[in-house]
């Protein structure tokens, strides 16, 4: 079914405008609900082993296709791409997740969090830099890195104010987003067992976000 989505998705690339989608749209919906019913059997196998993700739909989880052009200079109308964001909460919750990305030729597993808003970068920071060690043996540690290699996102040219310029770790500090992600060919999904190392590359999350996740319910006073 993913290469069902997959080539959907080719065509939507080569004709980006509403009278095609328009003219597309049962396809679209089908191809949608094949995606929903992908991100609840994935939801139900995290629940697993993070209890934090049980119960949560994937409806919830799944952004919408329409782009907001409203302040882009892009134009085009749809996303090429299926996303779905699963965390407590749903899509726009505040908390480290996993985030599902198919899209032809750059299909993307991934976690943390990405633009967090600026109080919670800044305690995030934070917590990090007192507990630098802890941080980092999550992300060293082998089976971690040979998934996920690096840490990505926005950076910050220097040290925020308050580090000290020559701290050892400063290249993780000065990141404005703290996530990191596994880009994967369409032939990854014509294997088998593509959903088990799916699952088993969240899995490796788990420690990770479970990092993050404790400077944001700290942040949301849960703690």
């Amino acid at each position: 079914m993913i290469d069902q989505i997959l080539d959907f998705l080719k065509d939507l690339q080569k004709n980006n405008d509403r009278t095609w989608f328009q003219e597309n749209k049962e396809r679209y919906d089908s191809m949608r609900k094949a995606y929903l019913e992908i991100v609840q059997q994935l939801i139900n196998n995290i629940s697993l082993f993070d209890p934090e993700i049980a119960g949560l739909e994937a409806k919830d989880c799944i952004f919408r296709i329409y782009r907001d052009i409203r302040f882009s200079p892009n134009k085009l109308p749809y996303k090429n791409h299926f996303g779905a964001y699963m965390a407590q909460g749903g899509k726009n919750s505040l908390r480290s997740g996993y985030y599902f990305h198919l899209e032809p030729g750059n299909s993307v597993l991934s976690g943390g969090l990405w633009m967090p808003e600026p109080k919670l970068l800044k305690k995030v920071r934070q917590d990090i830099y007192d507990q630098m060690d802890e941080f980092v043996a999550i992300l060293e540690k082998p089976s971690f890195k040979a998934i996920y290699p690096e840490l990505e996102g926005e950076t910050l040219k220097r040290n925020p104010a308050g580090y000290p310029a020559d701290f050892p770790h400063s290249d993780i500090i000065r990141h404005k987003d703290f996530c990191v992600s596994a880009v994967k060919p369409d032939s990854f999904f014509n294997k088998k067992d593509w959903m088990d190392q799916t699952v088993d590359a969240f899995k490796e999350l788990l420690p990770f976000n479970r990092f993050l996740n404790y400077t944001v319910d700290e942040y949301l006073g849960r703690i």
